[in-house]
């Protein structure tokens, strides 16, 4: 059979679905890039919050029309584990129903079965299929999560923390440099706890050095790193590595101490700010990304001005601001003083339009410099890529040309040289040297 597979939501779930193409694959079926012309789609779901899981289901509705041509649609992912028995009820347009814990038997929903939501929570191992080739891979070093913090349902969805071992990390990163890899991104729920229920204890310091010893792989980067676990050793490893990104994503959700202790974070105003000084100290020009979350319930118009206060002073390069979601079954949901949705949008688009020019400051800063870029690939005339301090699919992009006769494609997937001549907002714009 054909398989079509639609990943919405963040790079976790994108990595999971390259590992359902790769059982497919294995199971003597093939991975198609056309829906039309498959015979089964599946839909890989987000549950994280309201936005997603309504995206996953205006998707699971797109695709539904195919079942009159006699395809099957399998709906997988957090929403699927999240609420099996209500899609079971409400959408009859799905075939097969299979959760995060269960895509051991994806190869059987996609070719009959119904699929389930009851396994045990494990690691999804296995060669895995690029669904979108490109010079860039995620690398999922850990399933699941032990936070528990007051607003997120991830733990209910993907179990406990279970970090992947070392030798099996480094297995991949292997294979994944033999397919050309040059950017490997390290994800997890929580990055900086890997390892932690290993014998031996936490150990991302050691991984980014034995990663960094892979040929092929010329950045690695750091995705959802909790403050609070940065530790001395991890910043000198970091600061060690000439293969490391000096970026690191630190979702900080809030700098109010009274927010933050509802929240359940063990983050403070103060170590937020040691942490970030320890990390400039050590790798000046590193770029920072965070995350906020606007109208979480009981913040104040005092607590939202702490927050905005901050990333004035702060000049962090990448933010990314969302309001607060009412998830159902999480502690927040219950708290007392939820903030009218209206308030908590207009206190996050406030927020956006502060950072807004500070990025614009910042890629200003940048026009004159000359910086290596990794070309991910090319719009009409010019061709698209990004510096050492850009993300993936999450942050700014670098659009440039080439002086005198067009350029090959060949160039997409390597690095080059890009001369910085403007700036947007959150772009910049260059000429290839």
């Amino acid at each position: 059979m054909k398989v079509f597979i639609e990943t919405i939501g963040c790079p976790k779930n994108k990595e999971d679905s390259e590992r359902m193409a790769g059982l497919l694959v294995r199971a003597g079926h093939e991975v198609t890039a056309d829906a039309e012309a498959a015979d089964a789609v599946i839909v890989n779901t987000c549950g994280f919050i309201e936005a997603a899981k309504q995206e996953s289901i205006e998707a699971i509705f797109d695709y539904a029309p195919l079942r009159q041509q006699g395809k099957r649609l399998v709906v997988t992912g957090c929403l699927a584990q999240r609420y099996a028995k209500e899609l079971r009820e409400e959408l009859p347009e799905a075939d097969a129903i299979l959760g995060v814990n269960d895509y051991g038997r994806i190869a059987e929903a996609v070719a009959g079965g119904r699929g389930g939501t009851e396994g045990v929570p494990g690691i999804l191992a296995g060669q895995r299929v690029a669904l979108d080739p490109r010079a860039t891979s995620y690398l999922k070093i850990a399933e699941g999560c032990d936070n528990r913090c007051a607003y997120c349902v991830i733990p209910q969805i993907r179990g406990p923390y279970r970090s992947v071992p070392q030798e099996a990390v480094l297995a991949e990163a292997l294979g994944l440099a033999r397919e050309g890899c040059k950017e490997l991104v390290l994800i997890a729920q929580d990055v900086t706890n890997y390892g932690a229920d290993l014998p031996g204890g936490p150990a991302l310091p050691g991984l980014l050095e034995a990663l960094c010893r892979v040929d092929g792989p010329e950045w690695i980067r750091l995705l959802y790193c909790y403050e609070e676990r940065v530790t001395d050793a991890l910043i000198e490893a970091m600061a060690a590595q000439p293969k490391v990104c000096r970026y690191i994503d630190l979702p900080l959700q809030h700098v109010s101490a009274g927010v933050l202790k509802r929240m359940g974070r063990r983050s403070t105003p103060d170590s937020i700010r040691r942490t970030l000084g320890r990390l400039r100290a050590a790798m000046p020009g590193i770029v920072i990304r965070t995350t906020f979350i606007t109208g979480f319930p009981g913040e104040t118009e005092r607590d939202f001005g702490e927050l905005m206060d901050f990333v004035e002073t702060e000049r962090l390069g990448r933010v990314g601001v969302f309001a607060y979601s009412r998830e159902e079954g999480t502690p927040a949901a219950a708290m007392p003083g939820q903030v009218p949705q209206a308030l908590a949008e207009e206190r996050r688009d406030a927020l956006m339009q502060l950072q807004t020019g500070i990025s614009l400051e910042g890629n200003r800063a940048l026009v004159g410099t000359v910086q290596d870029v990794l070309v991910d690939g090319r719009e009409e005339d010019c061709y698209v890529g990004r510096t050492r301090g850009d993300a993936p699919e999450i942050d700014g992009a670098v659009i440039f040309t080439a002086p005198g006769p067009p350029i090959s494609d060949t160039i997409i997937g390597t690095f080059v040289r890009v001369r910085i001549t403007d700036a947007m907002d959150y772009d910049l714009v260059g000429e290839l040297l």
